[in-house]
């Protein structure tokens, strides 16, 4: 694609909770950005959440001066198969805010954000998790990610889940001894896991603030509880294994290769995770070379419009200046 001095990026990066959008020129200047909610088409159906982004879509356009982008690059939480990333890139064609479109899984941008060429693998564990890999030549490698569905274990909502499940054994002598037991129930102001199970039940307590109890389960590991411990050591088996496989798809085993880990919990810093990866990975990967990404993941988002517009190395590090001025303490 052959660059204009008025070539554009609207670059949009769409979460379950939360969306951002940039509109980038094709030297890398931020020319305005724009934040929304949450990307829901599974909830809302896919012309509900398509009018939703267009709200921060349309705010970033008229800020930058810009009635139509050369290209659109979008992240998008909930496109996980090949199948939704065409539905979802077919809704956006049709709202006409780019002349070209390019849709990914939301995993895409947290890696691109990561490395300075599109090459390398990442494992994002959030409420879920995935894992996706992507060679420069356009080779990639991904999962369904659809939860047990598709063979998934781990995310903060099935280490919540684990955490219950051993917890309620426990208590009723049917599972080993676990502070477990104990500490999650007092989160919530209550004396046992039968009373908590109750609450859950029978909606005293909101079931989607399960996700409350995995960083509960985080302390009780660092406490030295052994149940808790063998599930974060679960979660870095999961990681590791996602990230081989991914590797080995993408013949980069053997290769000095960047492998990713984001979201919030593989970037909350628990020691116990953060070794048990690294030593996982140095046993199973040797060559790679592990990175936690911080960055906001739309600047990933800008990065792969950027790419897809043919834009060099002085673009891309204009862009990542941008964003690691926003994300410097004051």
């Amino acid at each position: 694609m052959g660059l204009t001095s008025v070539d554009t990026v609207l670059a949009i990066d769409a979460g379950n909770s939360k969306t951002d959008v940039a509109v980038v020129t094709a030297a890398g200047e931020v020319l305005a950005t724009a934040r929304g909610g949450g990307f829901r088409p599974p909830a809302v159906g896919v012309p509900a959440a398509m009018d939703a982004l267009a709200d921060p879509v349309e705010r970033a356009l008229t800020e930058a001066g810009v009635p139509r982008a050369t290209h659109v690059s979008a992240c998008l939480a909930n496109a996980d198969l090949p199948v939704e990333e065409r539905e979802l890139g077919a809704a956006l064609a049709a709202r006409g805010w780019g002349a070209s479109v390019d849709v990914r899984n939301d995993t895409f941008a947290i890696l691109r954000a990561g490395v300075p060429d599109p090459r390398g693998v990442a494992v994002v564990c959030g409420a879920g998790i995935n894992c996706v890999g992507m060679r420069p030549d356009g080779t990639t490698a991904r999962f369904p990610a659809l939860g047990r569905l598709s063979g998934d274990w781990g995310g903060g909502w099935g280490l919540a889940e684990e955490a219950l499940w051993h917890a309620a054994r426990a208590e009723d002598g049917r599972g080993r001894p676990t502070a477990l037991m104990r500490a999650l129930p007092s989160h919530f102001g209550l004396p046992t896991m039968y009373a908590l199970i109750e609450a859950l039940h029978l909606g005293h307590v909101d079931p989607a603030r399960r996700h409350e109890l995995t960083p509960v389960l985080f302390a009780t590991a660092t406490a030295g509880d052994p149940v808790a411990r063998s599930l974060i050591h679960r979660l870095a088996e999961e990681v590791t294994t996602m990230a081989t496989v991914a590797l080995t798809r993408l013949d980069l085993l053997t290769e000095q290769t960047p492998v990713l880990l984001g979201g919030s919990v593989l970037t909350s810093g628990h020691p116990q995770l953060n070794r048990d990866i690294r030593d996982l990975l140095t046993a199973h990967a040797p060559k790679a070379e592990i990175h936690v990404v911080k960055a906001r993941p739309v600047l990933g988002a800008v990065l792969l419009g950027l790419d897809r517009v043919g834009a060099g190395a002085g673009a891309q590090g204009v862009a990542r200046g941008f964003w690691e001025r926003e994300n410097s303490p004051a």
